[in-house]
C-alpha cells in the first residue's frame, strides 16, 4: 500500500514539474506576429509635381505590401514644398526634382539619395498650330515657362542659355503641371516641360530639342529626421530605390539616377 502511494506521489510530482517546464518554454517563445514587425499608421509624402503619376503608382504598390499604412501625397513645385517643410509641414518623406531644392532643407533630412533623372522637351498643343520646330522658335511664339526658382524653371533657363535663345514668357508658372495645363488648353503656343509629363498625353505634341541631353535634372529623396512615422518613411524610400520602384519610374519615362 505504501509503495503504491509513493508511486502516486512521484507521478504527481513529475506531472507538476513537466507542466512548469512547459509553461516556461511557452513563455520564452516570441509571439508569431508582433505589431512592431508590421508597418502601420499615416505616411505623408511631399513630392515634386512631375512625380505625381509615378508616385501614385509606387504608392499603390507600396500599400499593397503594407496594407496597414495609410499613405497620402502632396504634389507641387519643389520650391513651394521646401518652403512648406521649412515652416513645419507634417511630411514624412520628401522628394524633389533637383538637388538644389533638397539642399535647402538638408538639415531636416536623413541622408538624401538620388533615385531618378529627367530632361526637358518642348510641349505644343495637339497639331502644333504655331509650327514650332526648335527652341529658337520659342522666342517668336506665345511661350509659358516654369518660374526660375523651381527646378523646371532653372533647367529651362539653362537649356535656353545653352541654345542662345532669349524668351520673354507670356506667363511664369510655379510648377511644370501648370505649364502643361496651359499648353494643352491652347492658351499658349509652347512651353518647356519634363519628358515624363508628356507621356500618355493626346492633347499635346512634343519636340525634343537637340540640346536636351545637356541639361539633366537629378531627383533626390529622403525621410525627414522628425518624421511622425519613421519606420514607414524609411521603408517607402527603400521601396522607391528598389528594383520594383525603379521599374515603375522607368515605365513613367524617368531615367536612371
Amino acid at each position: 500500500m505504501m509503495s503504491q502511494m509513493m508511486r502516486i506521489v512521484q507521478c504527481a510530482a513529475v506531472a507538476v514539474i513537466a507542466g512548469a517546464l512547459a509553461g516556461c518554454a511557452g513563455g520564452a517563445e516570441p509571439p508569431a506576429s508582433s505589431s512592431n514587425d508590421t508597418l502601420q499608421g499615416e505616411l505623408t509624402i511631399y513630392a515634386a509635381a512631375s512625380l505625381a503619376e509615378s508616385f501614385d503608382a509606387i504608392g499603390e504598390a507600396f500599400t499593397a505590401e503594407h496594407p496597414e499604412v495609410r499613405l497620402s501625397a502632396v504634389y507641387d513645385g519643389s520650391a513651394t514644398l521646401v518652403t512648406q517643410i521649412l515652416e513645419g509641414a507634417p511630411a514624412d518623406v520628401f522628394a524633389t526634382a533637383d538637388e538644389a531644392s533638397m539642399a535647402k532643407a538638408a538639415d531636416l533630412m536623413v541622408s538624401p539619395t538620388l533615385f531618378a533623372s529627367n530632361t526637358l522637351v518642348i510641349a505644343v498643343p495637339a497639331g502644333n498650330p504655331a509650327g514650332v520646330e526648335s527652341l529658337g522658335d520659342l522666342a517668336e511664339v506665345t511661350t509659358v515657362l516654369c518660374a526660375p526658382e523651381v527646378p523646371c524653371g532653372a533647367a529651362s533657363e539653362e537649356l535656353l542659355s545653352i541654345s542662345g535663345v532669349a524668351v520673354d514668357p507670356a506667363s511664369i508658372e510655379q510648377n511644370v503641371t501648370a505649364v502643361l495645363t496651359k499648353v494643352a488648353a491652347d492658351e499658349a503656343d509652347a512651353g518647356l516641360i519634363y519628358a515624363t509629363d508628356a507621356l500618355r498625353r493626346d492633347d499635346i505634341d512634343v519636340i525634343v530639342p537637340d540640346e536636351a541631353a545637356q541639361v539633366v535634372n537629378h531627383y533626390p529623396i529622403a525621410a525627414l529626421a522628425d518624421a511622425a512615422n519613421p519606420a514607414a518613411a524609411r521603408a517607402f524610400v527603400a521601396f522607391v530605390e528598389s528594383d520594383a520602384g525603379q521599374q515603375v519610374l522607368t515605365d513613367f519615362g524617368f531615367g536612371a539616377p
